[in-house]
């Protein structure tokens, strides 16, 4: 564990670009920034952020994919009597959709601040001999503040995937 947490911050801490192949999902889900990934006949997809983010942006496409081709048999069948609203195919991001999709890159570079802030601050040598309170209270916001980030980022995803979906 210890080689492992090493590795981390050396990667972080590298100014360029690396390119890591692993089996670890955690391990990707806490260092990488994208994930290129096969996806069939010789292609391979690049996906933003981490491993457990490839997978919901997969799972988003193959929803999509199986909602084309659903809609394709339909109205190209001849059972196919009946068209979509023109208000639900006329959808656009709701008022507050958009100001989270304005507000929450913000949020989230705060966040990295803040977790950047309480990393430093755990690795201080002796913290924890000199006052374990204040370990123990910069441990629990720094996996309070992980958790926010994960549900930061996810959220935004949402958004940004149905604001391109919606916009075509």
């Amino acid at each position: 564990l210890e080689t492992l947490d090493l590795l981390q911050e050396l990667i972080d801490e590298y100014p360029g670009t690396v390119l890591l192949v692993s089996h670890d999902r955690d391990f990707l889900d806490r260092i990488v920034t994208s994930v290129v990934a096969p996806e069939g006949d010789g292609r391979w997809v690049e996906y933003a952020g981490g491993y457990s983010d490839m997978i919901t942006q997969r799972r988003g496409a193959d929803l999509a994919a199986t909602k084309v081709a659903t809609a394709t048999r339909t109205e190209t069948g001849a059972s196919a009597l009946t068209k979509p609203d023109a208000k639900a195919a006329k959808r656009k991001l709701s008022f507050k959709e958009k100001h989270a999709l304005d507000t929450l890159p913000a949020s989230i570079d705060k966040l990295h601040a803040d977790i950047a802030r309480l990393q430093a601050k755990l690795t201080s040598p002796n913290l924890f001999a000199r006052d374990p309170a204040a370990f123990n209270a910069a441990a629990g916001e720094l996996k309070a503040a992980e958790v926010a980030l994960a549900s930061a980022e996810e959220q935004w995803l949402e958004l940004e995937m149905l604001r391109e979906e919606l916009a075509g």
